[in-house]
């Protein structure tokens, strides 16, 4: 079985309520579990929750609640990899023999569906990894610049302050969109970074939304790329 598995705790601090605030004309959530279920890879499609009005939206977007999150799995400091083992456990209790698990976050508005089929394709069945998507840094990191309180700034990596950008090795972070892994991958691999292939996507399509600017700027992005029909 492959599982996808979006994890949506009640207690959003920086947004509050942000998994299930509307976002261009309908609650956030709703985006992951429908790109979820265009890619047509998965055979269940849950959400994990402590939340009851959360588990309501989902399910009326389309996702299964088999089980609710226990609490002590839904604070600021339980890792995204427990959540994913909690669901694995929880669904081979029920019965299901899952093999394979994508965790989508629950805010990812401009997630394609093509992008959850096609880092499936580069999880190899033989090989304890994870495979996620990651976007270049728009700017060399090893110029990058530290600032001090009076406004001076100094550079991290003065050895590469002659040297030209498009000399400096391109570097990569995390697009914050999902993870795919075997289930046994998720139980017993703890990092998820140091263990990974990855599929590359362009800035335009990555957004990490944690702080109400975050999110002015993934409207506008959403809007950008998605018009309203003329006529």
């Amino acid at each position: 079985m492959k599982l996808a598995v979006i994890p949506a705790r009640g207690g959003s601090k920086r947004i509050p309520r942000k998994n299930v605030k509307p976002f261009a004309g309908k609650p956030m959530i709703a985006y992951a579990i429908d790109a979820a279920r265009a890619a047509g890879v998965f055979d269940r499609i849950i959400v994990s929750t402590d939340d009851t009005e959360i588990a309501e939206i989902a399910r009326a977007a389309g996702a299964e609640i088999p089980f609710m999150r226990p609490p002590e799995l839904a604070d600021d400091h339980t890792a995204t990899r427990e959540v994913i083992a909690h669901a694995i456990e929880a669904g081979r209790a029920l019965g299901w023999a899952v093999d394979q698990v994508c965790c989508i976050y629950p805010g990812v508005p401009l997630l394609q569906p093509a992008d959850l089929a096609a880092a499936l394709a580069l999880l190899a069945p033989d090989r304890a990894e994870y495979v996620f998507p990651v976007t270049e840094f728009p700017s060399a990191i090893q110029r990058a610049l530290r600032r001090a309180a009076d406004g001076r700034t100094a550079p991290f990596h003065p050895e590469y302050t002659q040297v030209r950008t498009q000399d400096l090795e391109p570097a990569f972070h995390d697009a914050g969109q999902f993870y795919w892994a075997a289930a046994g991958t998720w139980l017993n691999v703890a990092s998820i970074h140091g263990n990974a292939r990855t599929l590359v996507l362009p800035h335009w399509r990555v957004v990490d939304i944690d702080t109400p600017d975050d999110w002015a700027r993934a409207e506008a992005l959403f809007a950008a790329l998605n018009p309203p029909p003329r006529g």
